[in-house]
C-alpha cells in the first residue's frame, strides 16, 4: 500500500498549458485559471458560464464534448475568505485531446445560473440534483424540479446552515390516510450533553455509564 497519489501520467501537460493561454487571452479579464497537480481549473462568474462553455465545446482546440458532472459548493464559513456564497461545478471531458477540464461559477446568493441543457443533454438531471441539494436556480431548465428529496421537503440539505435533524419529520397520519409532515420534535435528551460524556450527559442514563457491565449480546437481544 502507498501513499502516494495517483497522477495520470497520460495527461498531456504542454497542451494543457497551451489551453490555459488560450482562455486567458479570450475571455481577457474575465476569468482566471489554475493549473495545479495535473488538472485545470477555470473560475468565472455564472453569467459568462454559457459563452465559456460553448467555447469549450466547439472550439477546435478544445472539443470538451462531453459533461461528466456537475455539483455544487457552499462556503458558508470556508475558512478562506471566498467572493459568493456559493459555486456550480463543472467536470468536462474531450474525447479526441484526451483532456479534462473543471469549470467553476461563482453564484451570489439568490444569484441564478443560465442553464447548460441546450449544450449538454446530460446537464438536465446535474442541474435538477443541484437545486435540490443546494437550491441554486438555474434559468432556462426546462423542468427544474426537486430530484433526490420529496415534493414537499423543506430546505436544501447539502448547505451548511440545514439543520442536521432537518426542518420536518414524516409521520404516517392515520385520519388523512396518509404521509403528513410536522415540525422535528425531539426529546430533550436527544438535544443537549454536557460534553463530559455522551452517556452521562443524557438525562436518565447515568446509570448506564456507572454499570460500566461487559457488553453482552443474550441481554442485548
Amino acid at each position: 500500500m502507498t501513499t502516494t497519489p495517483h497522477q495520470d501520467t497520460q495527461v498531456n501537460l504542454e497542451a494543457l498549458t497551451k489551453l490555459q493561454t488560450t482562455l486567458e487571452k479570450r475571455f481577457a479579464g474575465k476569468l482566471t485559471t489554475q493549473l495545479s497537480h495535473r488538472e485545470l481549473t477555470v473560475t468565472t462568474a455564472a453569467p459568462l458560464g454559457p459563452d465559456l462553455l460553448l467555447f469549450l465545446k466547439t472550439e477546435v482546440t478544445c472539443e470538451f464534448s462531453q459533461l461528466m458532472s456537475i455539483c455544487g459548493v457552499d462556503y458558508l464559513g470556508y475558512p478562506t475568505a471566498q467572493p459568493t456564497r456559493f459555486a456550480v461545478v463543472y467536470h468536462l471531458l474531450s474525447l479526441s485531446l484526451n483532456q479534462r477540464i473543471r469549470v467553476k461559477l461563482l453564484v451570489r446568493e439568490g444569484e441564478t445560473v443560465p442553464t447548460a441543457t441546450k449544450l449538454f443533454a446530460s446537464a438536465g438531471w446535474y442541474e435538477r440534483e443541484t437545486y435540490d441539494m443546494f437550491g441554486i436556480v438555474f434559468s432556462g431548465h426546462p423542468d427544474l424540479r426537486r430530484l433526490l428529496t420529496d415534493y414537499d421537503f423543506v430546505g436544501f440539505p447539502l448547505r451548511k446552515d440545514f439543520p442536521l435533524e432537518g426542518h420536518v419529520e414524516v409521520y404516517y397520519d392515520a385520519e388523512q390516510k396518509r404521509v403528513a409532515y410536522k415540525p422535528v420534535d425531539l426529546p430533550q435528551e436527544f438535544r443537549h450533553f454536557d460534553r463530559i460524556s455522551e452517556w452521562e450527559g443524557m438525562t436518565g442514563n447515568a446509570p448506564l455509564a456507572e454499570e460500566d457491565k461487559p457488553f453482552n449480546a443474550e441481554e442485548f437481544k
